[in-house]
């Protein structure tokens, strides 16, 4: 359904740095880099998650209500990758933790970038 997301960054070069640290537990490297965005994906994949320096010249914002969750095949890469975004200046928005409101194998950490973007990082895999 969804062929890649955008997640706008008023500093790319922070962002990547945050980002590589993140998304490094989910296996997700960064491919194509330039100094106004930078694509992530799965190695040898096609990217899947920009963060971009807005085209229109505005400030980048983060949405009200908007949430990217990205998938994890462990509860430790949850755990891992809640430990870099917390580390690399992120807010914490839900410590890792099951959800069972959401189903029984339902594991997920929750955060918000440098930037406000929030995100959260799901293992649906029984313990």
């Amino acid at each position: 359904m969804i062929s890649y997301v955008t997640l706008g960054s008023n500093d790319r070069r922070a962002a990547k740095t945050f980002y590589d640290a993140v998304l490094a537990p989910l296996g997700l490297k960064p491919g194509y880099s330039d100094d106004e965005m930078v694509g992530y994906g799965p190695e040898g994949g096609e990217a899947q998650l920009w963060v971009v320096e807005p085209y229109n010249g505005l400030d980048a914002t983060a949405g009200n209500g908007t949430m990217l969750a990205l998938a994890a095949s462990t509860r430790a890469q949850v755990d891992a990758a809640y430990a870099a975004a917390i580390a690399g200046g992120g807010r914490d928005e839900g410590k890792p933790g099951p959800r069972e409101i959401y189903g029984p194998n339902f594991y997920a950490a929750y955060f918000r970038d440098p930037e406000g973007n929030k995100l959260a990082v799901v293992c649906r895999a029984p313990d």
